[in-house]
């Protein structure tokens, strides 16, 4: 597909190749589609479907390695994009990041409130007196990385953002259909519905390639 694949045509396509997926990568794309299924049908609600969306990002990337500390999860974002980004022949991938999506980027890249970095310290961790700093030059390398089209580096860091976000929400540090984070969820949603897709199907494009261990597999 060079197109954006719906949920219908990823669907069929999976029933079509699943006998030759390795079962891990099988799990995954079961378990992802299904919901993004269900985040589909979250049309009023941006709270659920951003949740329902990180589910099925979880379900594709994840791998337990014993960690869910915020620099583990990175590590595993940037390891899953390093994978994926080469095998996205058409740039779908960056060409969503640079066009469609640009400036709901760059307004995440500059909250403060989706950097955990700044509630490190406004939790009084020790350590994170220098986050300001730390945020500044975040932000300049996500830029640099968007003009020179390094796109394993623009997603780990936005993921690192929406991970905050997805933290905020799971972890009951926000109010159901907030408005003081509205604009982040929703633009969070937007973009997720709109990833996952592609990833899904660059996964299924290249089934034999290692995928890793999904969690909680199917036992007796």
């Amino acid at each position: 597909m060079t197109g954006l694949p719906d949920h219908a045509a990823l669907k069929a396509k999976q029933r079509a190749l699943r006998d030759g997926f390795h079962e891990n990568l099988s799990l995954r794309v079961h378990r992802a589609l299904s919901w993004l299924s269900r985040a589909k049908r979250e049309t009023d609600d941006a709270d659920a479907r951003f949740i329902f969306l990180w589910i099925a990002f979880n379900a594709a990337y994840s791998e337990d390695l014993g960690q869910t500390t915020p620099d583990a999860a990175r590590s595993l974002f940037r390891a899953y994009f390093d994978r994926l980004v080469p095998l996205d022949k058409d740039q779908r991938i960056h060409n969503a990041l640079w066009q469609r999506f640009s400036g709901p980027i760059r307004l995440l890249l500059d909250n403060k409130f989706v950097y955990h970095r700044f509630w490190n310290h406004h939790n009084q961790i020790p350590g994170y007196d220098d986050w300001a700093q730390h945020f500044a030059t975040a932000r300049q390398k996500a830029q640099q990385a968007l003009m020179r089209q390094d796109t394993p580096f623009v997603l780990t860091t936005l993921f690192d953002r929406l991970y905050v976000l997805r933290n905020q929400l799971m972890h009951g540090g926000a109010t159901w259909n907030s408005s003081v984070n509205r604009a982040q969820v929703r633009d969070g949603a937007a973009i997720l519905a709109f990833l996952l897709p592609l990833f899904i199907d660059l996964m299924m494009d290249n089934a034999d390639r290692p995928w890793g261990k999904a969690h909680y597999p199917v036992v007796d």
